[in-house]
């Protein structure tokens, strides 16, 4: 079981340069969790590539859609209480804390592409090659 954040699950659900990776990943591990924020973040990017052109409306929703689906069940909420706990560790925005109180919470690595993520909390998150190819967390 792994956390995920919006970022690899963009990679996953979006045709690009990691999509291969995040395949990989989901073979190693397919229990993957995350934040109810995920959602809006998607949103967003699904919105900066409707405009760029990069997907079609309908494609958009057919991927929100699908990405929706996969995550049935598989959200949790952080509690405020840890969140606030990480603040005080780190300068990462609370909307990035809310997956590192979640991993932390259950005792699951995070995986993440934010540099800052990966460097205020090494002990619990990874990259997607570090997870796959260089460490074990278990």
């Amino acid at each position: 079981m792994i956390v995920v954040d919006t970022q690899v699950i963009v990679y996953h659900f979006l045709p690009g340069q990691f999509t291969e990776l995040t395949n990989e990943l989901f073979l190693k591990d397919p229990q993957w969790l995350t934040s109810h924020l995920w959602r809006y973040e998607f949103r967003n990017v699904l919105a900066e590539y409707i405009r760029k052109k990069l997907v079609s409306s309908i494609n958009a929703i057919r991927i929100a859609e699908e990405a929706e689906l996969f995550f049935l069940n598989r959200e949790i909420s952080a509690q405020p209480a840890k969140v606030v706990e990480l603040i005080e560790r780190s300068k990462c925005t609370t909307y990035d804390l809310e997956f590192v109180a979640i991993a932390e919470e259950i005792g699951a690595p995070l995986i993440t592409t934010d540099k800052e993520i990966l460097k205020a909390f090494p002990k619990i998150s990874y990259s997607m090659k570090d997870y796959l190819f260089v460490k074990d967390p278990t």
